[in-house]
C-alpha cells in the first residue's frame, strides 16, 4: 500500500494504461480525470495474473468488462436502490411544484405589496397624529387661538391612537388571512421534504449495509459496522467504491491470493488537487483506510516505508542561554509522533534539561531539511512565537524540482493558491479558494531545476503543493510521495532563516546549505 509499487504492479498498470487509451467507449470520461487500480494475485495453483479497478463510476457505468465489478451493484434499473431514488427524485419534483408553482409565487408577492400598504398607511397616519399633536400642544400654549376645548383635545388624541390601532389591526387581518394560505403550502412542502429526508437517510443506510467487506480469514463486515466507531458513525459517501476494497472483494470471493496492489491517476487533475496523469497514489484515508485495515487482515502485508531511516542527529548552528538554531535531517519529525521515532524536540531536551519552555516554535515536514529555531524558556519561546505570527521572521527555502522548468514559464513570481485540509485523504492538502486559508509564495530559479521559495505564509505543505499544482509551477519536488514521486528523500530543505533575538534585539540570520 505504499508510495513506491511493486514492479509486478507497474506493468500491469501499464497493460491497464494501454487498455484505456485504445477503449473508444469512455476513454474521454476518463480523460476527465479517474483513479484507476491493479492487484497483482496468484490462483490456487501459483498461477500470476492480475486484476484491473476503477474508482465509481466511468461513464455512467460501473460493469465495464476487464475490470472488477462493484462492491454491490446499486445500479440496477430494477433494483431496490433505483426504485427508491426514484421516488425520492419524485418527492423532489413536488417539492418543487409547490415551491415555484404560480400561486405560491403570487401569493408571496400579494404579502409583501400588503405589508408594504401597512407600512405606508400606519407612517402616514402616525405623521398626521404628530401634526396633531402638535397643533393641540399651540393652543395649550397660548401660542395660537384654541379652537378646542381640553375635552374636545383629549378626545381627539385618544380617538387618533384608538385609530392607529384599528388601522395596525385590519392590516394585520388581512395579512394573517393570506399567511395563513402560505402556511398550508408551506406545510405541505415541510411534510415533503422531512419524508425526503427520512427516505434518503434510509437508503443511504440501507446501501452502506449491503456494501459487506470480506478480508482473507473470511470474516465479513458492513460498512455501517466498520465505521460505527468514527466520530461522525456514518460512512463517507462513496465509500466502498474505490479501487482498492473493490479489488481485494474480487480476490477473496473467487479464491484468489493478493500480492501486491497500486493506484494510479489518469487524465486531467482535480481543479483543487495535485493528481498527475499515469502518477501513483495511495489508497484514500478518508473513505478507505478503516476499510482496508479490515480487508487486509489474514495477509501477510509487508510493511514498506517511503520515509528515510533516521541515522543522524540534528547538528547546532547556533546556541546561547535563550535559544538554539538547529538543522534538522530530513526523515526526523520535529515533535514525538505515536511511533515514538526520536525527534528535534526529543535531542534539544537531552541536550537542555534545564529547558523549561515549549522549546518547538515551529516546524518542518518530517520529510523536510533545514534550520529549526527553538526556544530555551517560556517566555522566549512566546516572544518568537509572536514574531512567526506577525510575519517578522524571512525564511528562505531551497527545493530540486522533479524536471526542470518549461522555459516560457517566468524565472521568478508569486503563487497564491489558498489551501485547506482534504478531510478524506489526510495529510495532502487541496487548494480551496472559497474555503481555503491565504498561502503565499515567492519563487526565483536558480538554474533549470534548482528553485528557491520565500513562504509569506505558512500553510501545511505549502510550498510541496505551489510547486506541484497545475497554478503553481505545475512540476513536483523531486521525491515528494504525496504530491510527485518518492525518491531516496524530499529534496526540500530550509536553507535561511531571519529573526529579532527575544532578549538582545538583534537581527540573527542564519543559513546552511542543502546536502543531497
Amino acid at each position: 500500500m505504499g508510495y513506491e509499487p511493486h514492479p509486478l504492479c507497474i506493468s500491469a498498470a501499464e497493460e491497464v494504461m494501454r487498455h484505456i487509451g485504445e477503449c473508444k467507449e469512455w476513454r474521454e470520461d476518463a480523460d476527465h480525470g479517474k483513479m484507476f487500480g491493479v492487484l497483482v494475485v496468484e490462483d490456487g495453483r501459483g498461477a500470476p495474473a492480475y486484476l484491473a479497478a476503477f474508482s465509481g463510476l466511468l461513464a455512467n457505468r460501473n460493469d465495464w468488462n476487464y475490470f472488477v465489478p462493484p462492491v454491490f451493484d446499486f445500479q440496477q434499473p430494477d433494483g431496490y436502490f433505483k426504485r427508491e431514488e426514484a421516488e425520492i427524485t419524485q418527492l423532489n419534483h413536488q417539492v418543487t411544484l409547490i415551491e415555484q408553482s404560480p400561486e405560491r409565487e403570487e401569493l408571496l408577492c400579494r404579502i409583501k405589496e400588503m405589508k408594504a400598504t401597512k407600512d405606508t398607511e400606519m407612517e402616514a397616519w402616525k405623521v398626521q397624529m404628530e401634526v396633531a399633536k402638535q397643533r393641540r400642544d399651540a393652543m395649550r400654549d397660548g401660542v395660537v387661538a384654541s379652537t378646542m376645548t381640553k375635552e374636545e383635545m383629549l378626545r381627539e388624541s385618544q380617538w387618533m391612537k384608538a385609530e392607529l390601532k384599528r388601522l395596525r389591526k385590519r392590516h394585520d387581518s388581512d395579512i394573517a388571512q393570506q399567511e395563513e394560505t402560505l402556511k398550508v403550502m408551506d406545510d405541505a412542502i415541510a411534510r415533503l421534504k422531512a419524508m425526503r429526508k427520512e427516505r434518503s437517510e434510509a437508503l443511504q443506510q440501507w446501501l452502506f449495509d449491503q456494501f459487506r467487506m470480506l478480508n482473507e480469514r473470511g470474516e465479513e463486515r458492513s460498512l455501517t459496522d466498520i465505521f460505527a466507531q468514527t466520530a461522525e458513525k456514518v460512512p463517507p459517501a462513496g465509500a466502498g467504491e474505490c479501487c482498492a476494497p473493490k479489488l481485494l472483494q474480487y480476490a477473496y470471493k473467487h479464491h484468489l491470493k493478493p500480492k501486491c496492489m497500486a493506484e494510479f491517476w489518469w487524465g486531467s487533475s482535480p481543479t483543487g488537487e495535485v493528481r498527475r496523469h499515469g502518477a501513483f497514489y495511495p489508497a484514500c484515508r478518508g473513505k478507505c483506510l478503516l476499510i482496508l485495515q479490515h480487508m487486509l487482515q489474514g495477509l501477510d502485508v509487508e510493511e514498506t516505508s517511503v520515509g528515510v531511516p533516521v541515522e543522524a542527529e540534528p547538528s547546532i548552528v547556533f546556541e546561547d542561554q535563550w535559544l538554539m538554531v538547529v538543522c534538522k535531517p530530513h526523515g526526523m519529525l520535529a515533535v514525538p509522533g505515536k511511533g515514538g521515532a526520536h525527534s528535534v524536540y526529543d535531542f534539544v531536551s537531552e541536550h537542555c534539561p534545564g529547558a523549561d519552555g515549549p522549546l518547538i516554535v515551529h516546524r518542518l515536514d518530517m520529510d523536510t531539511s533545514g534550520l529549526m529555531v527553538v526556544a530555551k524558556t517560556k517566555w522566549v519561546h512566546q516572544r518568537l512565537q509572536a514574531q512567526f505570527n506577525n510575519r517578522s521572521v524571512e525564511k528562505t527555502y531551497v527545493a530540486v524540482l522533479e524536471r526542470p522548468l518549461p522555459k516560457d514559464k517566468p524565472r521568478n513570481g508569486i503563487i497564491n493558491l489558498p489551501l485547506r485540509p482534504d478531510p478524506l485523504d489526510r495529510p495532502r492538502q487541496v487548494v480551496d479558494r472559497m474555503y481555503g486559508k491565504a498561502a503565499v509564495t515567492h519563487y526565483e530559479m536558480l538554474d533549470e531545476q534548482t528553485v528557491m521559495l520565500h513562504p509569506h505564509t505558512g500553510r501545511t505543505h505549502q510550498l510541496r503543493v505551489h510547486c506541484a499544482h497545475q497554478e503553481g509551477l505545475s512540476i513536483p519536488i523531486k521525491g515528494d510521495p504525496l504530491y510527485g514521486t518518492a525518491d531516496k528523500r524530499l529534496f526540500l530543505h530550509a536553507a535561511k532563516i531571519s529573526f529579532t533575538h527575544p532578549s538582545t534585539g538583534e537581527r540573527l540570520t542564519f543559513q546552511q546549505s542543502p546536502e543531497w
